[in-house]
């Protein structure tokens, strides 16, 4: 990796952990596409490796909103659709992974403009934790859902409940695909070296998310993301 790729990667990461710490989605959305036009290699894991403490991190500063109920549902969901996850990776050709990306990334972003508002049951919270361990174990893109469920809910249940059913979904996909080999040390290394960029996007986070309004940021990611995506589906 180039050093102009590392630094527009910690760039990159930086602002992506800001926006996810202040509105409790966006890292995944940001960073996918963009490390997908960089170096298509980096997929999925770079992207899940540099999740973990930033969600570590939310999760604890957030843990009285927490929806426990919710996120029960979810993570049972997610890790059963996560093998799943596994095999649309494999039957993805490496030089089309981007193309994957950027299509989840423009769909979701699309469904989660236009849809009205409701409060989640059961049903949304299986349905989210299924599609988020397809797409996420597969491309390291999984908020979409979750923000869909949580978006009109209040910004700390949506941050501290976003955040736990990432950390146990990222770890159960990172330890499937090394077990299987699709994941390589030199994806973690990435990620380790840009952990004071993931670090530096948190502390920020913390010093504006009680003052931003989320509804507004959400937007901005989720238009963020359509247009990243497109980028990325048109380059590939």
């Amino acid at each position: 990796m180039s050093g102009e790729t590392l630094a527009v990667l910690a760039v990159v990461v930086a602002a992506a952990a800001f926006v996810q710490g202040a509105s409790g989605l966006g890292f995944a959305l940001i960073v996918a596409p963009v490390a997908g036009l960089l170096d298509p290699g980096l997929l999925p894991v770079f992207v899940l490796a540099s999740m973990i403490p930033l969600n570590l991190y939310v999760a604890w500063r957030e843990r009285l909103s927490l929806d426990l109920r919710g996120a029960g549902w979810i993570t049972a969901a997610r890790l059963a659709a996560t093998p799943g996850g596994l095999l649309l990776l494999w039957l993805t050709p490496d030089r089309s992974l981007g193309l994957v990306v950027g299509a989840a990334t423009v769909m979701a972003a699309l469904v989660s403009l236009a849809a009205p508002a409701f409060t989640p049951g059961r049903g949304a919270y299986v349905g989210a934790g299924v599609v988020t361990g397809l797409t996420e174990t597969a491309t390291g893109v999984g908020g979409p859902p979750l923000a869909l469920v949580y978006q009109h809910r209040p910004p700390g249940e949506l941050r501290s409940t976003v955040a736990v059913c990432f950390l146990v979904g990222e770890a159960a996909s990172l330890a499937l695909l090394f077990a299987t080999g699709e994941g390589h040390p030199a994806q973690l290394g990435w990620a380790a070296l840009l952990l004071p960029a993931t670090a530096l996007g948190a502390w920020l986070s913390a010093r504006v998310h009680h003052r931003v309004d989320a509804s507004k940021l959400r937007v901005f990611v989720l238009a963020f993301a359509l247009i990243s995506g497109v980028v990325l589906m048109v380059g590939v």
